[in-house]
């Protein structure tokens, strides 16, 4: 299986909302490294990385959030895998 890295920008009513939270269970869940975190213009950031179908499943996943949110748009682009395994809420 391929292992890959995906940095997500997520936008809409996603701060305040337990967004990064949901974001880190899910991520758990699937097995995936990285980190999420709130952004100064309102959107939500994240790193995710693993298997690539996990990591796949994660960026889809986005778009619905927790059930407080309403998500605009999820813009996806490559990245570099983080050092380490674990996933973190970063602030």
């Amino acid at each position: 299986m391929s292992r890959i890295a995906r940095f997500v920008r997520i936008t809409g009513q996603v701060q305040g909302v337990a967004y990064r939270a949901w974001t880190r269970g899910e991520a758990e869940k699937l097995g995936l490294a990285g980190w999420v975190r709130n952004e100064d213009d309102g959107s939500v950031t994240a790193l995710f990385a693993g298997e690539e179908q996990a990591v796949t499943r994660m960026v889809t996943d986005c778009w619905s959030g927790p059930g407080a949110a309403e998500v605009r748009n999820v813009e996806e682009r490559e990245a570099e895998p983080p050092e380490g395994t674990g996933f973190e809420i970063r602030h």
